[in-house]
């Protein structure tokens, strides 16, 4: 080979001396990208970073003219690298990635720096572009296909609910409607990611083929190839390409509850006066649609109009007395007789197609024009956030489309035809209301829930949930690997509607049917093990107290993992600190993790919760029967305690956490499990902070932290605090303190403190327990053998011995 170019020179223009897809092509060096020009094609690769590639192609003639909307990073002057060619080959070489293009076929494939292959491209590049038009331009149907290795893992690519985990062998079409979330980030077990930047309509197929993207339109190729080899370096190479997840309010990971919807301000208020009597921890209430009233032609007027809301900001200031936060639904469309929508409407700012609901003359707003973003959050501001509310439910942010395919393809965005463009539109709805906020304060962390996402929505302050989905125990199941493909993809924050949102076609009966009871106990069990935990849905209320009083076994069962949940926030807030920090993700496909255990690649029904836990939600009715009659309830019987399956992925060993007792990995165990007892285990190695009890999260509290420490490997955690609800942490307003574990030692060490922030404890203690059969086991605080350690911010060692 011959070395032709390292970075630092301004350009190096070299033409191949092998005949490659057309005569003679030239390629140049200029800055981060090396082009490749034919007859036919341009293609050029462009380093982002060590081990991030771009790779773009178009047609000979095109300009490369492209500002993408998910990625907003810039390639690093200073990632450098060296291109050499030989007479077959042009070789681009980073720190940690070799990017190889055959020059004769124009294919292009990504190595280690030893040269192990890891994705290759697999058809010839002058094949990749089908003309079609794109209402009436000139435009492209665009696909690439990719050769992969044999038995790796495909995840990602969004939320879906047909119960896929591992994409091997699967197509699934990427597009934006309720329930089916599209966010076009592939990863592999090989250790490397592609995110498909292309915002139309696309499919991806794995088949005997390779596996490939296809999108309805498109002017170029355009993907970006991430390196890992770990998983969360893949995911960490998303979020530095398209944002960091900013840090939640430490409320947003408390209990929430929700109803379709309630009908009056003393209602909703009633709620959390209830919760707070029951002493039930509680941190967000949420008020559903038609606030402003039920006239459709006032639709999402984002005014009180309802006579049940007549004193909004009363209603806001009780609830922030309550200690409980107020989220309020909010949606891209309005009725025909609302300010807003004539406002947009004077400056042509709505979309012409039908959506839901029918009437009203309801129109969705052009969220790609930079000044319909302004107005919308206008009237945010002006009707809602400046009354107090704490976050935003951006509802139907696909947006929801009732129309002909043909009309809504055809309507003009401020960025081209909707056809082009429709899977951005949530994120480029919801950038409008986060940029907005953070303009507006820095006091209160911006929260929005949303129906949708598309690449890169996490850097606004986003989190998704599955959609309006039927209760039943096939659907509960199919969100577990909705959700961890959705957070493999690469945005972090995730919910379901507990229960289902639908529950009356399945069980008409509701709350009095001990059938719905026993699937809603399990559903919240799995709500309790993720990122957001969530009650929500229609025909039924949720509420705890709908479900008995204390010693009902429903409501009991509820009421252990609320508090198992409260107990959990010093570990979920250091993750999710984690998650802002350093790109991690909390609910975890167990690939992440155990990459080399080929077993678990399918397993769909299991999932690590952080680095320590293993979750396996109960998904199938054990005491239960459903009646004949729909409108019979169902028998319940608890005489014989029911059991569950669940592998325990191999190199590690595992602790079960109601018992204590440690097994080995690499097998399938099984437990009981009594309607009130979720099968969770702890990895060999672990440090888990518990605290105590709290009726909301930003509670301050006394009482000794409990680190509950796992032998069998070293460990390391870092407890993360702060003032819990404003964006000093940008500006390092915030304390760590390292805790390690020695496993040769059998020795904990609370490190140093680093950082301060206002009203911060300086003096706490930590209680200590080292987990065994019997001992350190379960929910409830450590027995007396638990070992109290003062501390005062210096390091502090405490010996198992």
């Amino acid at each position: 080979m011959r070395n032709i170019f390292v970075v630092g020179s301004l350009l190096a223009v070299s033409s191949l001396t092998q005949p490659a897809l057309a005569a003679d092509p030239i390629y140049q060096v200029r800055g981060q990208a090396v082009s490749v020009h034919t007859s036919t094609i341009n293609l050029e690769i462009q380093v982002y970073a060590p081990g991030t590639v771009r790779v773009w192609r178009a047609p000979m003639g095109a300009k490369f003219q492209k500002t993408s909307l998910s990625v907003i990073k810039i390639p690093e002057v200073a990632a450098k690298f060296e291109v050499t060619e030989s007479p077959t080959e042009l070789t681009i070489k980073t720190s940690r990635l070799r990017v190889v293009l055959d020059v004769r076929s124009g294919t292009v494939r990504f190595a280690t720096l030893a040269g192990a292959s890891l994705l290759r491209e697999a058809e010839p590049a002058d094949s990749l572009f089908t003309p079609t038009l794109d209402v009436g331009k000139p435009s492209h149907v665009v696909r690439q296909r990719f050769a992969l290795s044999q038995g790796e893992g495909l995840y990602g690519l969004g939320q879906f609910q047909d119960g896929v985990m591992n994409w091997r062998g699967h197509q699934v079409k990427l597009r934006q409607t309720n329930q089916f979330v599209a966010n076009p980030f592939l990863v592999s077990t090989a250790g490397y990611g592609v995110l498909w930047d292309n915002y139309s309509t696309t499919t991806f197929r794995d088949n005997a083929a390779g596996a490939s993207f296809a999108s309805e339109v498109g002017d170029y190729i355009d993907y970006y190839f991430v390196y890992g080899p770990a998983l969360d370096a893949v995911v960490a190479g998303y979020r530095d390409l398209t944002g960091p997840a900013p840090l939640f309010g430490k409320w947003a990971l408390g209990l929430w509850q929700s109803r379709e919807r309630y009908k009056s301000q003393d209602e909703l208020l009633g709620v959390v006066q209830e919760y707070r009597r029951r002493n039930v921890p509680l941190d967000n209430i949420v008020q559903d649609w038609q606030y402003w009233g039920t006239d459709n032609h006032y639709w999402n007027s984002t005014e009180f109009g309802n006579p049940g809301f007549p004193k909004p900001k009363e209603m806001v200031d009780q609830v922030h007395a309550l200690n409980a936060h107020l989220m309020i639904s909010v949606w891209p469309s309005f009725g025909d007789k609302t300010a807003i929508f004539q406002q947009l409407k004077q400056d042509n700012l709505l979309y012409d197609f039908k959506n839901w609901p029918p009437d009203g003359g309801v129109r969705v707003y052009d969220a790609f024009n930079p000044k319909a973003r302004d107005i919308y959050w206008s009237y945010l501001n002006k009707n809602l956030f400046s009354k107090g509310i704490d976050a935003w439910w951006l509802d139907a942010s696909e947006p929801e489309q009732f129309d002909r395919e043909g009309r809504m393809d055809s309507t003009q965005t401020a960025l081209g035809s909707f056809k082009s463009v429709r899977n951005a539109f949530p994120l480029e709805h919801i950038k409008g209301v986060y940029t907005h906020q953070r303009a507006t304060t820095s006091d209160k962390r911006v929260f929005i829930l949303t129906r949708s996402a598309f690449a890169g929505q996490q850097r606004y302050a986003a989190a998704t949930w599955s959609g309006d989905i039927q209760g039943s125990w096939e659907v509960l199941r199919k969100q577990i690997s909705g959700g961890l493909n959705f957070c493999l993809a690469g945005i972090p924050y995730w919910t379901t509607d507990i229960g289902g949102f639908f529950t009356g076609k399945t069980y008409p009966l509701g709350v009095a049917d001990p059938a719905f009871r026993e699937l809603y106990v399990r559903w919240f069990q799995f709500g309790a093990f993720s990122p957001l935990f969530r009650s929500h849905g229609t025909d039924t209320p949720r509420e705890i107290y709908q479900f008995g009083n204390k010693g009902d076994w429903a409501y009991d069962a509820q009421a252990r993992y609320v508090s198992l949940r409260y107990r959990m926030l010093p570990y979920l807030y250091s993750l999710s600190w984690r998650v802002t920090n350093q790109g991690y993700t909390l609910m975890r496909g167990l690939a992440m993790d155990f990459p080399r255990d080929a077993k678990v690649y399918g397993i769909d029904n299991q999932y690590m919760f952080g680095p320590a836990l293993l979750v396996n939600p109960v998904t199938e009715a054990q005491y239960s029967q459903r009646a004949p009659a729909a409108d019979k309830p169902g028998v319940l019987d608890f005489s014989t305690i029911k059991t569950q399956s669940q592998y325990l992925p191999a190199g590690t060993a595992w602790y079960d956490f109601w018992t204590g007792e440690r097994l080995p990995g690499g097998q399938t165990v099984t437990r009981l499990t009594p309607i009130d007892v979720l099968p969770l285990y702890v990895r060999a190695g672990s440090i888990l902070p518990l605290g105590p009890v709290v009726q909301y999260a930003a509670q301050k509290t006394t009482a000794p932290l409990e680190l509950r420490i796992y032998p069998g490997a070293d460990a390391d955690f870092t407890l993360y605090e702060d003032e819990n609800d404003n964006y000093n942490y940008e500006k390092g307003v915030y304390a760590t303190i390292p805790l390690h574990w020695n496993e040769k030692t059998q020795q904990l060490t609370i490190g140093r403190r680093a950082g301060r922030y206002p009203s911060m404890a300086t003096a706490r203690s930590f209680k200590v327990v080292f987990v065994s059969k019997g001992q350190g086991a379960g929910d409830g605080p450590a027995a007396k053998t638990a070992r109290v350690v003062p501390y005062q911010g210096n390091s502090v060692a405490v010996s198992r011995r």
